[in-house]
C-alpha cells in the first residue's frame, strides 16, 4: 500500500491530540487519603453526612473506595490533644493526600507534616491565620476551600440585629481549641463597633464548661462560632440558652438551626466538601498545592428557626423570612 504525506498525517492525529487536562495523568493504582475531623466520631459508627458527600463526589471523579481508593478517617474528639494525636496517626500512614475539616484540624495536620499535600475543607481565614501565604498562591503543602470568616461574622451580626433590633449587647462564643480566635476577636470588635452596640468574644475553655459559660453570659444574644467542641454538647448548650431565654445564632449550619438555634448564617457545608473532593482529585492527578489557588465559598445560607422565634417571643420580619434559604417551623 502506498502511503501519501496526507495519509501519514491523518494516521498520526490521534497520537497528537491533547489529553484532557483533568485526566492527563493516570491515577495511581490505589490512592490513600486521610481525613481528619476535629469533632467526635459518630456514635453509630457510620460517617458524618458531609463525609459521605465527600466520598460520593470522589466516586463521581473516578475514585472508588475499595477499588482505587483507600480512605482513613480519624476524629480528634473535640480536644486539642486528641486532634494532634489523630493528625500524627494519619501522617504516619503515609497518605497521598490529607483532608482537614476546620482550622483546628488543618493546623494540626500542618504541624504534623510540611510535605504531604493537605486539602482544607473550611478555615476561618487561611491568610489572616497564617495557614497560607495568599489565596492565589498558597505557597506550601496546603490548599482547598476557605470559610472567609471576616465576611461571615459581620453578616451574621447584621442579620441577628434585624431579628433583635433592641439588642444592646451581643457576644461571640468561641472555644479554646480554635487557633483562629485572635482573628475572630479582632473581627468581632470591629463589627460591634460599626453596629454601635456592645459585645465581646467569650472563650469556652473545655466542653465541660459550656453550660456554665452560657449561663454566665449577660448579653442579649450570642453568636456561636463553628467548632468541634460544641458538637457533642450542642443540645446542652441550646437547652441552657433556652432556659435563660437567650437567643442563639450560629455560623455552623443547618444542624444547629434544626436543634433549636434561632438563626444560622453559614456556608453550605455540602458544597464545601464536594469542592474539597475536587481538590483531592486534582492533587492525586499531579497538581501542586503550593500553586493551586484557594477557593472561596460560592454560597451562603440563611436559616431561621421560626419555632424557636415563637418560643422566645420574637417577631421575625417578613422581609427576613423572604430572604431566608430555609425556614424551620
Amino acid at each position: 500500500m502506498t502511503l501519501t504525506r496526507r495519509s501519514v498525517l491523518l494516521a498520526a492525529l490521534p497520537l497528537l491530540a491533547p489529553a484532557s487536562p483533568t485526566r492527563a495523568q493516570r491515577p495511581p493504582r490505589v490512592a490513600r487519603v486521610g481525613i481528619l475531623s476535629a469533632s467526635v466520631a459518630p456514635l453509630s459508627g457510620e460517617r458524618w453526612p458531609v463525609h459521605r458527600i465527600f466520598v460520593e463526589r470522589l466516586r463521581d471523579l473516578g475514585w472508588i473506595e475499595g477499588v482505587n481508593l483507600q480512605l482513613e478517617f480519624r476524629h480528634g474528639q473535640g480536644t486539642a490533644a486528641g486532634i494532634a494525636a489523630a493528625a500524627a496517626e494519619l501522617v504516619a500512614l503515609q497518605p497521598d493526600v490529607l483532608l482537614g475539616a476546620g482550622t483546628p484540624a488543618i493546623r494540626a495536620l500542618l504541624t504534623a507534616t510540611r510535605t504531604v499535600p493537605i486539602v482544607m475543607a473550611g478555615a476561618g481565614d487561611p491568610v489572616a491565620t497564617g495557614l497560607v501565604a495568599s489565596l492565589a498562591r498558597p505557597g506550601g503543602n496546603l490548599t482547598g476551600v476557605s470559610l472567609l470568616g471576616q465576611e461571615i461574622v459581620p453578616k451574621a451580626l447584621e442579620l441577628l440585629r434585624e431579628l433583635l433590633p433592641k439588642a444592646r449587647r451581643i457576644d461571640l462564643v468561641g472555644s479554646a481549641t480554635n487557633p483562629s480566635n485572635d482573628f475572630f476577636a479582632r473581627t468581632w470588635a470591629d463589627a460591634v463597633r460599626a453596629a454601635g452596640i456592645e459585645g465581646q468574644m467569650v472563650i469556652v475553655p473545655r466542653v465541660e464548661d459550656i453550660e456554665s459559660m452560657i449561663a454566665a453570659i449577660r448579653a442579649d444574644a450570642v453568636i456561636v462560632l463553628p467548632d468541634p467542641m460544641y458538637n457533642p454538647a450542642r443540645a446542652r448548650l441550646l437547652a441552657v440558652a433556652a432556659a435563660r431565654r437567650l437567643p442563639v445564632a450560629n455560623t455552623q449550619g443547618r444542624d444547629y438551626a434544626a436543634a433549636g438555634s434561632l438563626m444560622s448564617y453559614s456556608v453550605n457545608f455540602d458544597d464545601l466538601f464536594r469542592q474539597a473532593a475536587v481538590y483531592v482529585d486534582r492533587i492525586l492527578r499531579g497538581a501542586n498545592p503550593a500553586e493551586t489557588p484557594v477557593e472561596q465559598p460560592s454560597r451562603y445560607e440563611l436559616i431561621i428557626n421560626l419555632k424557636t422565634a415563637r418560643a422566645l417571643g420574637i417577631d421575625v420580619p417578613r422581609a427576613l423570612l423572604l430572604r431566608a434559604d430555609e425556614v424551620i417551623e
